[in-house]
Order: C-alpha cells, then sequence, then structure tokens
C-alpha cells in the first residue's frame, strides 16, 4: 500500500509547480458561466475556492461556502473527455503531390496534467480506454502523454449515485491514477492527505517540500470522511440483473413514456464522460492542395446518427433513448466488459426536463416484461 503523505497548501502548489516543469499543460476545475467547469490553470488560486454548487434534476446553482475549501463541489457540465476525445480534431490531413497525396505526420499529442479528477471521472476515463486505447491513436497518444491528479470526494451531490456503481467516493483500489488526495479539515486547517499510484506520482512527490508522513489519526480520519462522503449519497441505481432486465424489455411500450418527456437535445450525452459517439467530416481546399478528415462529437440522440440508405432507423424520442440507455447499461457489458456508466449524475443534472436515469430503471423494473407486467408497445415503436 503507497505511503500517505501530509501536505498543507504550499505543498499542494509545488505540485502544480513540479508539474508544470515537467512540462505539462495544467487544467482543472474553474468557474466558467457561474458553474465549474474545466479549463487551463496557473496556480491554485484559479480554482473556485470556497464554492460549491448545488444540484437537482435539471438545476445547477453555485453557492459559497462557509469555509475555503478549494475542492468543496460535485462534477459539473463539462468532463475531462474533452482533452482526451477532443470534441473537434483531425485525424488525418494530406497534401497533393504530383503522384497523389501524401499524408502529412500529425502534430506530438498535448501532454495534460489533469489536476482534480473526481473518482467517478477517474472511472469515466478507464471505461473510454477500454473503448479507445487498442484502435484509437489519437486517443491513446493524449492518453499515455496524460498525467492524472484525483481528488476524493468529501461531500456528494443530490444527483451523485457512485456508490451504486462502485465508482467512488473515493479512487477504488484498481483505478489508474498518479497522485490522489483527499482535502481534510486537520485541526481546524485545511490539509491534503496524499498517495502517489504510479511512479511517476511517486517522483513528483519527491520533489514536495514539506510533505510528512500521515499518522495513525490522520488515516483514521481519512477513512471517517470517506465513509461519510459514501453515506451522503442519497440517490441509488439497482444495478442487479440490469443487465438482462434492458434487453429483455426492448419492446416494452413504458419507453414512450420517457420519450414523450425528452427532448432529444443530446444533453445527456454531452455531458457524459464516456459517451463516445462520433461522426467524421472530409474537407477540401478550394485550391485542391489540402484535405482534411475531422472527427467530431455527435450523439445518438441526433436523427440523423442511425442515418443508412433511405433514412434514420430511429425516428422518435422514445427510440433513440431506449437505445442510450440500453447501450449504457446492458450491451456497453457485452462489448467492453464494463458498465457505460459511472454515476457522476451529470445526465440528471444537465437535463433541461430533468430526467433521472436511475428513476427510469426503477419504472422500467416494475413494468418488467418478464414478470407479465409490461405496457403495450405503441405501433410508432414496433
Amino acid at each position: 500500500m503507497p505511503e500517505t503523505l501530509v501536505l498543507d497548501r504550499s505543498g499542494l502548489a509545488s505540485i502544480l509547480s513540479e508539474l508544470r516543469a515537467r512540462d505539462y499543460l495544467l487544467v482543472g476545475p474553474t468557474i466558467q458561466q457561474e458553474a465549474i467547469g474545466y479549463g487551463p490553470i496557473d496556480s491554485l488560486d484559479d480554482l473556485p475556492q470556497g464554492w460549491t454548487n448545488v444540484q437537482s434534476p435539471g438545476a445547477s446553482h453555485l453557492e459559497r461556502r462557509d469555509d475555503e475549501r478549494l475542492f468543496g463541489y460535485v462534477v459539473g457540465p463539462h468532463s475531462w473527455k474533452k482533452y482526451l476525445m477532443p470534441n473537434e480534431v483531425v485525424i488525418w490531413r494530406g497534401e497533393r503531390t504530383d503522384t497523389g497525396f501524401e499524408t502529412v505526420p500529425p502534430e506530438p499529442a498535448p501532454a495534460y496534467a489533469l489536476f482534480g479528477v473526481r473518482p467517478c471521472e477517474v472511472a469515466a476515463i478507464a471505461v473510454q480506454d477500454a473503448v479507445f486505447m487498442p484502435t484509437d491513436r489519437v486517443y491513446r497518444e493524449r492518453r499515455e502523454a496524460a498525467f492524472i491528479v484525483a481528488v476524493n470526494c468529501t461531500q456528494a451531490g443530490a444527483n451523485c449515485f457512485c456508490t451504486s456503481m462502485g465508482t467512488g467516493p473515493a479512487v477504488g483500489e484498481d483505478a489508474v491514477f498518479d497522485i490522489a488526495f483527499t482535502e481534510v479539515d486537520r485541526n481546524g486547517t485545511l490539509a491534503y492527505l496524499v498517495e502517489a499510484g504510479s511512479d511517476d506520482g511517486a517522483a513528483v512527490l519527491q520533489t514536495v517540500v514539506g510533505a510528512e508522513p500521515a499518522s495513525d489519526a490522520d488515516l483514521a480520519m481519512l477513512e471517517s470522511v470517506l465513509q461519510e462522503a459514501a453515506a451522503s449519497v442519497t440517490k441509488t441505481m439497482d444495478t442487479d440483473g440490469i443487465h438482462d432486465l434492458m434487453l429483455a424489455n426492448l419492446r416494452n411500450g413504458y419507453w414512450e413514456d420517457v420519450g414523450g418527456r425528452c427532448l432529444a437535445c443530446t444533453n445527456c450525452t454531452m455531458v457524459c464522460p464516456t459517451c463516445f459517439c462520433n461522426t467524421v467530416e472530409d474537407t477540401m481546399t478550394l485550391d485542391g492542395t489540402t484535405a482534411e478528415r475531422t472527427r467530431k462529437w455527435d450523439s445518438c440522440f441526433s436523427i440523423d446518427f442511425s442515418y443508412i440508405h433511405g433514412g434514420p432507423l430511429r425516428m422518435t424520442p422514445e427510440a433513440r433513448y431506449r437505445q442510450w440507455l440500453t447501450h449504457k447499461l446492458a450491451t456497453w457489458f457485452d462489448q467492453y466488459g464494463t458498465s457505460g456508466c459511472v454515476g457522476c449524475g451529470r445526465c440528471i443534472t444537465w437535463c433541461p426536463v430533468g430526467i433521472d436515469l436511475t428513476a427510469e430503471v426503477a419504472a422500467l423494473r416494475r413494468v418488467d416484461a418478464r414478470q407479465g407486467l409490461s405496457v403495450p408497445l405503441p405501433e410508432v415503436m414496433a
């Protein structure tokens, strides 16, 4: 088990300094457009000190805390995938020569230090690793260049359900990260209990001046804080047999109910840290000398996403919602051996009409076709 160290604020700041000295591009939580998102940072002063975000289905707002914690908030609308799987990236570029087009070598992948990654987000990165690492050059190069600094959660939001998914409030034993820390109140002063998760992380921590080994009392406090955080998670999702539940109810008329509320706006997929639907566009300069293939985020809620010759396969919002939830909670297991949901609750918070996937799963269980309780399938979904 890695040694746990105790740092003060200056020690935490020195981690940022060391990462900058190693030529990492620092990104972390900042206040953006009245929400807490992720963007470039230079120092701890850029973090949302003394702020928290209060969430409910379809709503989120900032409030001042009664302390000066740097990490006293829950996840906002952004996820780290925008740095590892950018929303728009050139995946191929070619230039015309006398003999045809020749591929232009890509630029080196940027090396990001992701500072303040929550445990559910560490789990989400692992999910995307399973999807992209084997075959996708852009993701693989960015992921291999990234340095992950995780921060354990000491509070839960109203829409968090990480405990149901086994992804929080602390990073798991098998989680992949470089450094992880927990912000605690230590004798009236904010302190940071830190451990390394990789050789690179240990090398960075060795440069921190003033770090001291955690005492037994510190470790006991850490365990207590994390247990309290887990107990503060009030939203749950019953995952028992969820794979078979989803696949047994593909033709259940219940989907019409949620489809009648869904706006098919794509918000849930845009804020989700694991969704990866994308499309590609080929373009050429007017003089015909340069061609590019660009990958952009897309969504299974877009009407054109399921288009094949003759028209879209999923015409209605209920068909698209069924596709999203069934993939997320069932067929993702078949493809990648894991759930596509990490319990971060973003899709609940940022749904304009407050659709709660945990409530939808519970509702589907109440009309489970295997129990003879299925709602008749509307003709439009047949």
